[in-house]
């Protein structure tokens, strides 16, 4: 397949997944259909894994790290309530997809990956494409980013056996918190700041890689 058509059909198969796995399951915020419309997910990918871009499932990215099926990514921005005044953390960069589709929402993105060579391949593939309202950093997630502190919105991409303290330190009054929370069998959580308190609920069961050090 030439290099024409097979653009052609990654847009086609984009166009697919935005009605069928976002729209067909619930997915309403009209901003994040437009930006998953807007990102390439295919330039978050290796080479043999581009035609697979829209493709229902986690798709690997190298480190036994995945990159989230687009449906829990959509799922996970929509009930952060992102808007584009917020200050997000987002923990776990790998590919840098959800990154930028947070990038597309906020007003900054503060991302922490602890693989160096996936920090790496993010830093310079987000750079390329042109994103400015990104701060990126190669540490331990648990820790959050004390430095740039509280942020409006924080994004966890790996499961935790709790909710790491720091992260709920970190989180602004009236703040929103997304986290698979589990080891083999997880949740995914919601919660929210209430005077100093996390008041957190269960969404859906979901399956992620384990938040590393």
């Amino acid at each position: 397949m030439d290099k024409l058509r097979q653009a052609e059909q990654l847009q086609k198969n984009r166009e697919i997944m935005i009605e069928q796995q976002l729209k067909g399951r619930g997915i309403k915020d009209l901003r994040i259909l437009a930006v998953f419309r807007k990102v390439s997910r295919e330039k978050f990918l290796s080479a043999e894994f581009e035609a697979k871009a829209y493709d229902d499932h986690p798709i690997p990215i190298g480190y036994n790290q995945t990159i989230s099926q687009p449906y829990i990514v959509a799922l996970m921005s929509e009930n952060l309530e992102l808007a584009e005044t917020d200050k997000a953390l987002e923990i776990g960069t790998g590919s840098g997809y959800q990154t930028a589709i947070l990038a597309e929402l906020v007003q900054t993105v503060y991302s922490v990956e602890c693989i160096d060579d996936l920090h790496g391949a993010a830093k310079i593939r987000l750079r390329t494409l042109g994103y400015q309202n990104i701060q990126l950093k190669c540490d331990d997630g648990r820790k959050g980013w004390a430095d740039f502190a509280p942020f409006d919105k924080i994004m966890v991409t790996a499961a935790a056996e709790k909710i790491p303290n720091a992260l709920t330190d970190q989180l602004k009054e009236g703040g929103k918190i997304i986290i698979p929370i589990g080891r083999e069998e997880q949740d995914l959580v919601l919660g929210r700041k209430d005077r100093g308190v996390l008041v957190t609920r269960q969404l859906i069961p979901v399956r992620f890689v384990p938040l590393m050090n």
